[in-house]
């Protein structure tokens, strides 16, 4: 296989923190030669960990995709709402992409986007990175092998820790819905996509409710300042106290684990005192219940696949843990299975019970080794001529889906026929060019 060259657009979590350091594991598959990103902290920190020169450091995207091509791909991982213009941007420079998903919040964005890479021949893998997990990989094989003869209904959950929540969706980059994207959009569209894989069918139908229960003004404790380190009467008791979260929880926090990729969110090099003394004005040390997020904390979505299999798929953000679990029943058996244990548990309808536990090694990278085993699959396919299992064509169904399950919640659990819902993106894309 071919050494593939990319230029990284956007160092912060995924761009930084996941696809980068696969350049040095994997230096036969990818080389790093540029990256861009507007905090000086997280280039210098490219620069130094990649000895990037540093005139292929750029502060901006758009400064880096004004340059001749610097490669045979660009990582598009910049925040929700760039994603589009930076991918284009690329598309036209000559450069095949691996965008972060979401795509974008907007379904006609998304469509002109498609029509773009597919009118320049450019491949675009997007990252839906939990089809390429051991779990969900080796869920796929017991269904293509008939495990459970013909699947009639599915009823999947994705527990989004109180941590998780708080960090990303309350004090974080994508609390606010029309800034980035709404939460089944941003945190679910994983999960749209999977079950459009594991059916074989696209969404017919589809309807939804949810709302921001919790984290909300009028419930936060009497007194409560608006960040948590300006002496907070609850401080000792609440659970979503900042230092405890990025500091001293022995899940979360630094003192156990050193600095992860919350930390590194609050700052690009953090160590104990700074992550502290951060936490008094940054962001992520705000109370809760006096941020300005807007996102749910909880949603339901209730689906009919074309081939008639039904879901029902619950997302909530008050959780101890941060999982997902899957529950697909067919006529011969049924399924259960838990991504963070790593277990699937096969019932055989009158028969014997299987048992099928992921190995270690096979889940080393994020999202239950989906991260590594996409960027390998991707990088093959290009040095085969082939398409990854996640393509833009193929990942934008899990989009239009999450759009219409907003949508359907912001009109009250509306039901949403998704040919008319396409139907009409279509036709906002068309109105866009005209």
């Amino acid at each position: 296989m071919k050494v593939t060259t990319v230029v990284i657009a956007g160092a912060g979590g995924r761009g930084r923190l996941t696809y980068a350091p696969y350049s040095k594991k994997f230096p036969q598959e990818m080389k790093l030669v540029a990256a861009a990103d507007r905090i000086p902290e997280r280039l210098r920190e490219m620069e130094q960990e990649y000895g990037l020169p540093k005139e292929y450091c750029f502060s901006t995207v758009e400064e880096m995709f004004q340059q001749p091509k610097l490669a045979d791909m660009a990582f598009i991982c910049t925040q929700d709402p760039e994603h589009v213009s930076h991918a284009c941007m690329a598309l036209e420079k000559g450069y095949d992409l691996l965008l972060e998903k979401p795509i974008s919040a907007d379904g006609a964005e998304c469509a002109m986007l498609l029509h773009k890479a597919e009118e320049l021949g450019r491949n675009v893998t997007v990252c839906h990175v939990l089809r390429y997990a051991p779990f969900y990989q080796k869920l796929k094989s017991l269904l293509e092998q008939g495990e459970i003869g013909q699947i009639i209904s599915i009823q999947a959950s994705e527990n989004v820790g109180y941590w998780h929540q708080a960090h990303s969706y309350v004090r974080g980059n994508w609390r606010k819905g029309g800034e980035t994207s709404p939460m089944i959009l941003a945190k679910c569209c994983h999960d749209m996509d999977l079950l459009v894989w594991l059916t074989d069918s696209r969404c017919k139908r589809i309807s939804s409710m949810g709302n921001l229960s919790w984290f909300r003004e009028e419930n936060a404790p009497q007194n409560a300042p608006h960040y948590c380190m300006e002496g907070c009467p609850v401080k000792a008791d609440c659970p979503y106290d900042a230092e405890k979260i990025y500091v001293t929880n022995p899940v979360t926090g630094y003192d156990t684990n050193g600095p992860g990729w919350m930390q590194k969110a609050v700052m690009a090099n953090p160590t104990r005192e700074g992550l502290l003394e951060k936490l008094r004005t940054s962001p992520y040390g705000r109370c809760v219940y006096h941020c300005d997020n807007d996102v749910v904390d909880n949603q339901s979505v209730t689906m009919e696949m074309e081939n008639g299999v039904t879901v029902s798929f619950h997302m909530c953000g008050l959780n101890r843990d941060n999982h997902r679990t899957i529950h697909i029943m067919g006529t011969k058996g049924d399924i259960t299975g838990n991504l963070e244990e790593e277990i699937l548990v096969l019932h055989r309808f009158g028969g014997q019970e299987e048992t099928f536990r992921m190995e270690v090694q096979e889940t080393i990278s994020g999202h239950g080794g989906g991260d590594y085993r996409m960027l390998h699959d991707m990088f093959e396919a290009r040095s085969q001529g082939r398409t990854a299992l996640t393509s833009l064509r193929q990942s934008i169904e899990s989009h239009y889906m999450a759009l219409a399950a907003e949508k359907s919640r912001i009109c009250g659990g509306k039901m949403i026929v998704m040919e008319e819902f396409v139907t009409e993106t279509a036709k906002c894309l068309a109105d866009q060019k005209a």
